[in-house]
């Protein structure tokens, strides 16, 4: 007992530090203090894949769920990125978009964070926990919507993307990326003018951010994922009762889609992006994770030989 107390003496100043440091960065933004960073570490693409001259089928950008702390960071190591590429070498990829950062600052090379990394890891997880909240209240959310927004259409742009392409932008969301994502659209639709396609993967949202520019939202979801369902019961929005919610309206407008994913969990070695959990086709959570995605992109023009056995 008194050890627990302990450990929340010692980590309740650091959780109210990261409840004011988590609003400082959409204020800050909002006050023009600062502006999202852009520059990307020495030697780093802006993007990988098909080549920005050719054009690419689409360019898709990557968000993220809350392990993301610097821009090489993912939870499974790039594993899901580098399935993409592998399989749909005409797309343009970028996964350097900081979701939980309204400047763009990598979590794990401030100071602080770094001290804290070796000694107290579960921070890094709750500070961008906090984020999503922040991301999600109506006080921020428009700022933070547009912060993240401009950040996602500044490396697009950098990664060789022209508005008016007619190029679509697919955002590829895990978990509370989801949220960024779908904030981000208002803001991409007037920055870049291009067809907007979302792709969530166990989301985690609010349901209030408006749709109404993007094209499409698939759904990638499963039963077994207890922590995208606890985004259904905890936010009014997005509950059926709310006919007039940003996502109800989505919905019944026909633009929503889900894909169930059966039996992928959230996380664990069960998980979407799990290399080990075998279907009885013989492939990986991973595989079919990856597949899906691709056929889903590949399906908005027609191209896809296996939409039905992807993303059953």
């Amino acid at each position: 007992m008194n050890g627990f107390l302990l450990w929340v003496f010692a980590i309740g100043p650091a959780l109210l530090a990261e409840a004011l440091l988590a609003r400082y960065e959409v204020l800050a933004y909002g006050a023009g203090w600062r502006a999202p960073t852009t520059q990307l570490p020495e030697g780093m693409p802006y993007a990988r894949g098909a080549a920005p001259d050719s054009p690419p089928r689409a360019y898709l950008v990557y968000l993220d769920g809350i392990g993301k702390r610097r821009v090489r960071d993912s939870r499974d190591g790039g594993q899901l990125v580098k399935a993409l590429l592998a399989r749909a070498p005409e797309l343009r990829v970028l996964g350097q978009v900081q979701p939980y950062s309204p400047l763009a600052d990598p979590l794990a090379d401030r100071p602080v964070w770094a001290w804290l990394r070796r000694r107290i890891q579960l921070l890094l997880f709750l500070h961008n926990v906090m984020q999503i909240f922040v991301a999600a209240d109506q006080r921020y959310r428009p700022l933070y919507n547009r912060a993240v927004g401009s950040q996602i259409s500044a490396q697009l742009t950098l990664a060789g993307y022209r508005p008016d392409s007619g190029v679509p932008v697919v955002l590829l969301s895990y978990s509370g990326g989801a949220q960024v994502a779908g904030g981000a659209v208002d803001e991409l639709h007037s920055r870049l003018r291009s067809p907007l396609l979302l792709i969530t993967l166990g989301g985690f949202h609010n349901g209030a951010n408006d749709l109404t520019g993007a094209e499409h939202l698939h759904q990638l979801g499963s039963a077994s994922d207890r922590i995208a369902r606890v985004g259904t019961w905890i936010f009014p929005q997005r509950w059926r009762l709310f006919r007039w919610s940003a996502w109800n309206r989505a919905r019944r407008a026909g633009k929503i889609t889900l894909h169930r994913l059966d039996p992928a969990t959230h996380v664990g070695p069960r998980s979407y992006i799990s290399t080990t959990a075998r279907l009885p086709d013989g492939r990986s959570h991973l595989d079919r994770t990856a597949d899906t995605v691709i056929a889903i992109i590949r399906a908005r023009d027609g191209a896809s030989p296996a939409m039905e056995r992807s993303s059953s």
